[in-house]
């Protein structure tokens, strides 16, 4: 059985910055992702790492301004945001893919395990 639990999140100033945590239990070789649903609004994908961190993926409102990445000796995915604004503002959940361990996807259907999600709120 695998299991996702995130951390890392918290009340941040704008501009600031926070890394999410993932930690992993059960099957944990496999492509991540991190997404991010705020009040009223739909989960979206942000970013995504395959298993051995040679390939990522982000999404046009995070990139540049994230870094997604993992190590597979603590079975543990990270999200690194800087130069956050009010709106990442959201619960931020990751997510484990059994099926696609070459590729990121961007669709939260393809992902079989969610972690419980981490609140990131960032003031103005």
């Amino acid at each position: 059985q695998v299991q996702l639990v995130e951390s890392g999140g918290g009340l941040v100033q704008a501009g600031g910055s926070l890394r999410l945590s993932c930690a992993a239990s059960g099957r944990t070789s496999s492509t991540m992702g991190w997404f991010r649903q705020a009040p009223g609004k739909e989960r979206e994908f942000i970013a995504g790492i395959n298993w051995s961190g040679s390939n990522t993926r982000y999404a046009d409102s995070v990139k540049g301004r994230s870094t997604i990445s993992r190590d597979n000796a603590e079975n543990t995915v990270y999200l690194q945001m800087n130069s956050l604004k009010p709106e990442d503002t959201a619960v931020y959940y990751c997510a484990l893919d059994l099926r696609h361990p070459l590729v990121a996807p961007s669709s939260e259907r393809e992902y079989d395990y969610w972690g419980q999600g981490t609140q990131v709120t960032v003031s103005s």
